[in-house]
């Protein structure tokens, strides 16, 4: 009996992924372990392995094919004794061209504000409409305007959803325009109907709005990948539901770059000639990050609605810029590795996030991360946390300033570092002692290795 291929759920988060490539074609042969295709997530491409033996019968899903949801049939096995072609003639249609059907359907829905075309001449009394102003956003977030108030509301560069509308069923009319240029009749962020729709978040503007701003022709339209779009989803679920804080704290580096010097003069070579290893500052940091959080082990937790997970070891992510977009590939038990352990891992993580080689269990989870912007001359920034971690280190550039000791002003290398928290999980105490312990470490390096 012929066996449904299905699009394979490579990561717990994973919904939809993109058939990259068919390595094997119709009428071939299959074992068990064979590679059958290419299917690119997010964040990495990996190989999808056969179960089975037997015939690959029919391929439903061609390659290139995006946006495939995960557990829809993308191909059939005949099996073993059974006629391929008879297998194949039973394969279902692919899913993609009703992806695209619903993508249209908005569309229609948009063709139907015009339907009521409501006179200008406003109602009297107007003041005795204004209860009804609850209702010029549509459930999908839509505002219900006349197309003059819209022209009018472009050309004054006002969010429609702000404006109270004085219309019809609360729709927005000219007249309320002309009242929102003076201030009067503009709803606060938390009191518009969308945002109380989304939990007193103030929607954010439409493709259409932000078009409407700019010439056309003056710009490209570069379509977002699956990368950039799961990572714009993430941070914006993590601001808009991580209660953060930050801490600053200024470090003294002036040890740590002398020792990095010696380690790395030290340091043998291998067959090429080239050095075993060589440490950069951020590997010092990811060293000290999870010795910090051994110490404070309060705070290397993560929050769930049910518990406080309290992670054993110190699994630290590694902010990674790529062209397409940013991961975070984690060290793993990163508090039991050598200096040179962590830089070579960290070489190797960077070289396949790149090239999107990474498996799931290599840059999701994790018990904190670090983001270094050092290298760019920034003095210091603030990092948004990836959950389900509770911490994330902003690491700024190090360099000379003047500083106070002993009375004495004199010249020290200075490395500012910045902590968000999650208020959830982590406390303003205990966030200061994860940092102070962070700075410690940092600032004598030898402790590292004791």
């Amino acid at each position: 009996m012929a066996t449904n291929i299905l699009m394979p759920a490579l990561s717990p988060t994973m919904e939809k992924g993109n058939l990259a490539r068919w390595l094997k074609k119709e009428g071939d042969k299959v074992k068990s372990g064979d590679v059958l295709a290419e299917i690119e997530t997010d964040k990495a491409t990996m190989e999808y392995e056969a179960t089975d033996e037997g015939t690959l019968a029919k391929i439903v899903v061609p390659e290139g094919t995006q946006d495939v949801a995960v557990n829809s049939v993308i191909a059939i096995m005949a099996d073993e004794g059974e006629d391929a072609k008879t297998a194949g003639a039973s394969a279902p249609k692919a899913e993609a061209p009703k992806a695209e059907a619903k993508k249209e359907e908005p569309k229609k829905a948009e063709a139907k504000p015009p339907e009521a075309k409501p006179a200008e001449v406003p109602k009297a009394p107007a003041k005795a409409e204004a209860p009804k102003a609850e209702a010029p956003v549509s459930s999908g977030g839509r505002v219900f305007a006349s197309p003059l108030a819209k022209r009018l509301a472009k050309e004054a560069g006002l969010d429609l959803a702000r404006v109270s509308g004085s219309g019809p069923h609360g729709r927005v009319i000219a007249r309320d325009i002309e009242d929102a240029k003076s201030g009067k009749g503009l709803r606060t962020a938390a009191a518009t109907p969308a945002a109380a729709v989304a939990g007193a978040i103030a929607p954010a503007m439409s493709d259409k709005q932000i078009l409407g701003l700019y010439e056309e022709g003056s710009y490209d339209t570069v379509p977002h990948d699956g990368m950039r779009r799961t990572i714009a989803q993430r941070l914006t679920a993590a601001v808009q539901s991580m209660p953060t804080f930050y801490l600053t704290i200024d470090c003294d580096i002036g040890k740590l770059s002398a020792a990095r010097e010696e380690i790395n003069a030290a340091a043998g070579k291998n067959k090429d000639g080239k050095p075993v290893y060589k440490l950069s500052v951020n590997d010092f940091v990811i060293k000290a990050m999870a010795l910090a959080l051994q110490r404070i082990p309060e705070a290397n937790v993560s929050w769930t609605e049910a518990a406080m997970l309290k992670h054993k070891h110190s699994d630290i992510g590694v902010a990674v810029a790529l062209p397409f977009g940013l991961i975070t590939p984690i060290i793993r038990n990163a508090e039991t590795k050598s200096l040179s352990a962590i830089s070579n891992e960290m070489k190797d993580l960077a070289a396949r996030a790149k090239a999107k080689k990474l498996k799931p269990n290599e840059y999701q989870g994790g018990s904190s991360s670090v983001s270094n912007l050092g290298m760019y001359g920034i003095k210091d920034f603030t990092a948004v946390i990836n959950p389900p971690q509770s911490s994330i280190l902003a690491v700024g550039t190090g360099e000379e300033r003047a500083v106070v000791r002993n009375g004495v002003i004199v010249p020290a290398t200075i490395m500012s570092v910045t902590l968000s928290c999650d208020h959830r999980a982590i406390d303003g105490a205990l966030g200061a002692e994860l940092i102070t312990a962070f700075r410690k470490l940092i600032e004598n390096p030898v402790m590292m290795v004791v």
